[in-house]
């Protein structure tokens, strides 16, 4: 289980490398070229001083762009306000060459400057300037909302982390003490798996790997497997090869809690658990599915309330990536989990 997210590997720069970013940018600079070539005062035809103004801006914010998203991971490695000074250099930059170019390149159009070349040059670096400006300072108001919002997500984890925290830790603490008497070396393996998840429960807000929680999962099964007997029938059905992928400490074991606590332990002669895992190149899909006792002898509210925790707690990590979906077919009851493989800007 790894915690990641020290303040120095925030990027303050805007994801520019995603298709948003990209679209923004290009958004805003045309807004920029709009409001030059109608600005009072301006002299000549406005719609031809658009088409001028226009592919000089974007030329110079996409060279700026690319090349900051290139430097974006080793920028993240400082300061925000080297991030910003940075980008503040680099539009600067290509500002400066755009301008050195545009000059001779539109000449061949019969198109020339109110201004001298330099004139033109260091118009062009002073709104450059300002814009770039007030760039960085809604990229640092944009940091600083994001780093609030992580604290408050941070907090509402460890909220609903707590919230399903005491019930499983609960009824194991019973199923250990009952092998006590029973079965010592069932007992001590029993101990053992109940620590693993007294571990797991200690590191709320964390992020665990995949493997990790089914491992987890399968220690927390064995305890119920000591307790329900041949009543608990469990059915695994995974790759060879588990891919890397984080997820929210304990995602998988209070879904197979609410299968055996709704399902299995009503019914007198038990049922069946069946798990399992699909992995494809953009997503990992987990599929539960639970017999059900012929008459609900157990109100289905506690079951709805943990699913909803677990609903949040994966918003809070992939947003609206993940899916969570529930059905009941006939005496059957279904969960389906989707997790996303990559997703940028995961809570950590």
């Amino acid at each position: 289980m790894t915690q990641t997210g020290s303040l120095q590997h925030h990027s303050a720069l805007p994801a520019f490398c995603q298709s948003r970013g990209v679209l923004a940018v290009v958004v805003l600079a045309q807004a920029v070229a709009i409001i030059l070539a109608f600005s009072p005062g301006s002299e000549g035809d406005p719609w031809l001083r658009l088409g001028v103004i226009s592919l000089f801006v974007h030329w110079t914010s996409l060279l700026s762009i690319a090349v900051l998203c290139r430097l974006r991971l080793r920028l993240a490695l400082y300061r925000p306000w080297v991030q910003g000074l940075a980008a503040l250099l680099t539009l600067l930059f290509f500002t400066l060459v755009v301008s050195l170019i545009a000059v001779p390149f539109l000449a061949g159009f019969h198109w020339q400057p109110a201004q001298s070349l330099w004139q033109f040059t260091l118009t062009n670096l002073l709104i450059a300037f300002i814009v770039g400006l007030l760039a960085i300072q809604f990229s640092a108001m944009h940091l600083e909302r994001s780093l609030r919002i992580e604290a408050q997500s941070r907090a509402e984890l460890d909220a609903l982390q707590a919230r399903i925290r005491p019930h499983f830790l609960f009824n194991s603490l019973n199923t250990a003490a009952e092998l006590t008497h029973q079965d010592p070396a069932a007992a001590e393996q029993a101990l053992l798996n109940l620590a693993s998840l007294f571990r797991a429960a200690m590191h709320a807000g964390e992020q665990a790997q995949l493997q990790d929680e089914i491992a987890l999962a399968k220690q927390y099964l064995a305890l119920e497997q000591w307790r329900l007997g041949e009543r608990l029938q469990v059915h695994w059905r995974l790759p060879k090869e588990l891919v890397a992928l984080t997820m929210p400490v304990l995602t998988l074991q209070p879904l197979l809690e609410n299968a055996i606590y709704h399902g299995i332990e009503p019914a007198k002669k038990g049922g069946i658990l069946d798990i399992e895992l699909v992995q494809s190149a953009r997503s990992v899909t987990l599929l539960i599915s639970n017999t059900l006792p012929e008459q609900a002898v157990r109100s289905s509210k506690g079951n709805g309330i943990a699913l909803e925790n677990i609903r949040q707690r994966l918003a809070l990590m992939y947003q609206q990536h993940a899916q969570l979906h529930c059905s009941r077919v006939e005496q059957q009851f279904r969960v389906k989990l989707v997790l996303p493989r990559t997703v940028e800007g995961q809570i950590a």
